[in-house]
């Protein structure tokens, strides 16, 4: 599994200054990369901190002399980093070994070729699994849902009736697609449940994080946009529908009959409330509370969010209170004695 140096450069394209004939066994992030890994480092901070690795050598975007280590210099650092990890630890070689006798598939069922599907799974009535999936441990898919050509759908994952999965998407363990919606109507002293009589629609190559959930829609479809990236412990709830190329990270919830456009980027614990829309390309900055829509390509930020620029103009405005503070008691101070001055002279003219 050990390269050479030169035998690294050929590997990713890179062009080599220093001593190709160094042996490489492994590679390694600047934090944990011992001797004889190769490391990887972008940006000015990481170029500071090879100062005290010890790694052998060093994957760089640009060749530079802050580092005596010799440097294999490509475009683009992270594709060759990773065709480097690749290589030293590839990925375990794993047999497709068909239907586990030990699911339970329904007999109306209709699954394409070189579909996996392991043991402890359910499949319901009419569910169609398209080609070349897999389908792992303790996956739960009910009647008529749909599954696009080359998904996989990790352990423990509950598909609710009806769902349609595109093709070439990947739902990590755990997620839920279709549940009921929070919707209830208050009657006769209590809450009772909305219709729900929607599903769930992700478009091709969408990303589902582990222990997100998506919560079918009350009448027609919970849509998420194709190539949509969604991290872990996300919520989005009934009615919702994501454009293009969003990325959802971690911890956001999205209120129902919300929408986006393409591209957009909720950072982590975003909140959204019902019934707004965030236009193409904008971007919600970490914690931000979005109360009403959100213009293209707009930066928000705060809680309430509000455009970048305004809001850090009025938290520099915050920082001054306290100094603003002791200036106004200073001029009560001296508005105060100027009062009992003229109040000593108006005395003084009267005795």
């Amino acid at each position: 599994m050990s390269l050479t140096l030169r035998e690294i450069a050929a590997l990713v394209g890179g062009t080599l200054t220093g001593d190709g004939h160094i042996v490489i066994t492994g590679a390694n992030i600047i934090r944990d990369a011992t001797r004889g890994e190769i490391t990887f480092a972008e940006g000015e901070q990481a170029l500071k901190q090879l100062a005290s690795c010890s790694a052998s050598a060093v994957l760089v975007a640009e060749s530079t002399a802050t580092t005596t280590l010799p440097q294999i210099q490509v475009p683009q650092v992270h594709a060759a980093f990773a065709k480097i990890v690749t290589h030293f630890r590839p990925a375990p070689r794993s047999l497709r070994r068909g239907l586990s006798p030990a699911a339970h598939i329904s007999p109306t069922a209709r699954l394409a070729e070189d579909v996996e599907v392991a043991a402890g799974v359910t499949i319901g009535d009419d569910v169609e699994i398209g080609a070349g999936c897999t389908i792992h441990s303790g996956v739960v898919i009910m009647s008529g849902a749909r599954i696009g050509a080359g998904t996989t759908i990790f352990p423990n994952c509950v598909l609710y009736e009806h769902t349609i999965v595109g093709p070439e998407c990947i739902l990590h363990a755990g997620s839920i697609l279709g549940a009921y919606g929070f919707g209830y109507s208050f009657a006769s002293g209590r809450h009772e449940i909305s219709a729900q009589l929607g599903y769930v629609e992700l478009g091709p190559r969408v990303e589902v994080g582990a222990a997100t959930t998506i919560d079918r829609g009350t009448y027609g479809a919970t849509y998420i946009g194709e190539g949509t990236k969604i991290d872990n412990q996300v919520m989005i709830a009934h009615n919702v529908r994501l454009g293009k190329h969003n990325l959802i990270c971690s911890q956001v919830g999205i209120a129902g009959s919300s929408s986006t456009g393409d591209y957009v980027v909720l950072a982590g614990q975003v909140g959204i409330r019902d019934h707004v829309h965030i236009g193409h390309r904008a971007k919600i900055g970490a914690k931000g509370g979005v109360m009403n829509d959100v213009p293209a390509d707009a930066v928000y930020v705060g809680i309430p969010a509000g455009p970048e620029r305004e809001y850090f103009q009025s938290l520099i405005g915050l920082t001054k209170i306290p100094q603003m503070r002791k200036e106004f008691k200073e001029l009560k101070r001296k508005v105060a004695q100027l009062e009992e001055g003229s109040e000593g002279e108006r005395r003084g003219e009267a005795a």
